[in-house]
């Protein structure tokens, strides 16, 4: 607690101590991104989050093919820890807290973290951070998995039972419902999914034998939710109260935790990136503004940590200046304001305390329905959360587009000035080193020149006996670290032994537009005009080269795509440019549509539409959507694309109907 003096409030008046304050950050190398994160802590930031690129994420090295044009895009590249050792350098980990965001190498991005700090001079209960490892949602929404439901599982349970004896002050895991609601959950769907994922964890670590029973108190005060806050923040105040009380409930009935401190909900957020636009971005910040009100006003339900998005993260990567600001906001409300002055200010509120009502009962008839399933992994392996989460999406998205849902600058007040802010839209926004991928792979053929190689491949022989088994991984994986293995390498031998996996997309299902309206009514027949043209039905292959796994937009388009009458091809994540064009040769189809939002169009779209020439196919357009600036999109066009969407594009119909347009173009109708 801090006094009045320091915050000028009332005399003699506590104050409550403010939440950590964070940053999302880490792009092209790890030198860069450790100048980025001393910059922000010197601004007054309180602690890191460190974004780590797709390769790095999904278990790749820099030289993998499927690498290619992700390295250093969407974060910083780890391969191995001479990385860690210069994404650290001169910040002390014994005095960190570090928040990684990190699921399917989870375990493998620890293990470099603790050995770093102990080269350091750390000791690993000094070490206090969080890594995500929340590998359920990764089917579900972000797309970094690398192996099966039941292997990934038992990477999370190992690295929560290890961390309990090791390292006891980190939050081994983080139960995220924030990428939930990026994937359109409600907020019932995010209350329920996530807390069902949490009970899936706990159950595994409570039946595994590798925690007794009289500790098992000590993993769940070890258990962190990382959740989502949109600008309905009424609700979103309420969301978080339900969570409180929803959690007290599992810990207290499910698990036997009588200890209230042990059953304390600690949760970190950033908040919605779904709701940024591109339209009028300004307006960005004011919807930040009242999304960090929703995890912060109300004190029994008030966050651990935040950390926001900046104003022009629908555009692009966000500068320096941009995340300082969204940095500025949070100390305004925590050092001017005199929230921290208060108890709750909505206990005995009966309007707050119905809607909460609303929430938990809703919630909790989710998670019965998700337990009766057989548990979270089960939903995710038959495609129900999925297929939930897409139905969910695709409403929000019709009541957008018809006007019900009102977005301001998008849908509805839509004259504006020109803004100073955008009026070069190529430096508003922080463009990705060019050369990080070749830096990337140098850095990292001189690392596997100047190793031991045989203590590599020893220590990789342990891993693999031990994936074979059922001893926790942990103690192998340090190993590997400390031989000088790399990330690509610790993954792929658990590839090798555990499997890869394809998770269901969700688009099979019955969701989308029923009825449809008279716009949908009239793309359908322009679509069925086209076709009957073309003599057969118009096939359009929706694919998602690299490694992005943010398919949300590309759902979206599929289920659109097939409302109005195209026959879809849609085949989920991670695919190579190869395997696009070898599909689009095998279905046979009329338009290609690829989606990307990592940043890396600019390397894997000329090499689609440079394998659709090369297989004869030149009169097949390639159409494109994600986070594009303008002038990539205009280089895109002069490659060969024939058109880019970005999310100002927020009418899909009218998209589709674009999209007949230009297969009509290529074929000369």
């Amino acid at each position: 607690m801090t006094t009045d003096k320091a915050r000028g409030g009332g005399a003699g008046k506590a104050i409550a101590s403010p939440w950590v304050m964070r940053t999302y950050a880490g792009h092209s190398s790890a030198a860069e991104s450790n100048a980025l994160f001393r910059r922000n802590l010197a601004k007054g930031q309180t602690g890191l989050s460190v974004a780590f690129d797709l390769p790095t994420q999904t278990g790749y090295d820099a030289d993998h093919p499927l690498a290619k044009g992700e390295v250093g895009k969407v974060g910083v590249p780890v391969a191995h820890l001479g990385d860690v050792r210069a994404l650290f350098d001169q910040i002390p980990l014994a005095q960190m807290n570090t928040s990684m965001t990190i699921n399917a190498t989870a375990m493998w991005l620890l293990a470099l973290y603790q050995v770093a700090a102990q080269e350091q001079g750390a000791l690993p209960d000094e070490l206090t951070g969080t890594t995500q490892n929340d590998i359920v949602k990764e089917y579900l929404s972000r797309g970094t998995y690398a192996f099966p439901p039941d292997a990934s599982l038992r990477l999370s349970t190992d690295l929560i039972a290890y961390t309990i004896s090791n390292v006891p002050k980190w939050n081994p895991i983080n139960i995220c419902s924030y990428h939930l609601q990026e994937a359109g959950a409600t907020p019932v769907q995010e209350l329920a999914f996530a807390l069902s994922t949490a009970i899936a964890v706990l159950d595994r670590v409570r039946d595994g034998g590798q925690v007794p029973p009289e500790r098992f108190g000590d993993v769940v005060q070890r258990i962190s939710f990382f959740v989502n806050a949109g600008v309905r923040f009424i609700e979103e105040t309420c969301k978080m109260r339900a969570f409180v009380r929803l959690w007290d409930e599992i810990c207290v009935n499910r698990y036997g935790v009588t200890d209230a401190k042990a059953r304390r909900l600690r949760y970190g957020v950033q908040v919605n990136s779904l709701g940024l636009t591109e339209a009028q971005p300004e307006n960005n910040v004011q919807r930040i503004v009242l999304e960090m009100l929703g995890v912060t006003l109300s004190k029994n339900a008030r966050a651990r940590a935040v950390q926001l998005p900046a104003w022009n993260e629908a555009l692009g990567l966000p500068r320096p200046w941009d995340q300082q600001w969204s940095l500025r906001m949070q100390q305004v409300l925590a050092y001017e304001s005199d929230l921290l002055e208060y108890e709750d200010i909505f206990d005995g509120s009966h309007v707050i305390e119905a809607k909460v009502n609303e929430l938990v009962a809703g919630a909790q008839e989710e998670i019965d329905r998700v337990q009766a399933m057989g548990g979270a992994v089960v939903a995710v392996e038959s495609g129900y959360l999925k297929q939930a989460l897409v139905a969910s999406h695709a409403e929000r998205r019709q009541r957008i587009e018809s006007g019900e849902q009102i977005v301001v600058g998008v849908n509805k007040f839509e004259n504006t000035d020109p803004s100073p802010l955008t009026a070069d839209l190529d430096t508003a926004i922080q463009t990705a080193d060019p050369q990080a991928e070749a830096a990337a792979l140098k850095s990292l053929e001189e690392w596997r020149a100047t190793r031991d190689g045989k203590a590599v491949e020893d220590a990789l022989t342990t891993l693999r006996e031990a994936a074979k088994g059922t001893e926790n991984l942990m103690q192998a994986t340090l190993k590997c670290v400390r031989a000088g293995a790399t990330t690509g390498e610790w993954a792929g031998v658990l590839r090798e032994v555990f499997g890869e996996y394809r998770a269901p997309t969700g688009v099979s299902g019955s969701v989308g537009v029923s009825g449809g309206g008279e716009a949908i009514a009239a793309v359908r027949e322009k679509v069925s005009a086209t076709s009957e043209e073309l003599g057969g039905r118009l096939r359009f292959l929706v694919g998602k080269p690299g490694l992005d796994g943010h398919s949300n937009g590309a759902e979206q388009v599929a289920v659109r795509a097939r409302d109005v009458g195209f026959e879809v091809i849609y085949q989920g994540i991670r695919l190579t440019p190869e395997q696009i064009v070898a599909a689009a040769v095998a279905e046979d189809v009329h338009c290609v549509g690829l989606s990307i939002l990592s940043g890396s169009h600019m390397e894997l779209v000329p090499q689609v539409v440079k394998g659709l020439r090369e297989a004869g196919l030149e009169d097949i357009p390639v159409v494109v959507g994600g986070i594009v600036p303008d002038a990539d999109a205009r280089a895109l066009k002069a490659a060969g694309v024939a058109a880019v969407y970005t999310p100002k594009d927020y009418d899909l119909t009218g998209m589709m109907s674009s999209v007949v347009d230009v297969i009509r173009r290529a074929n000369s109708l």
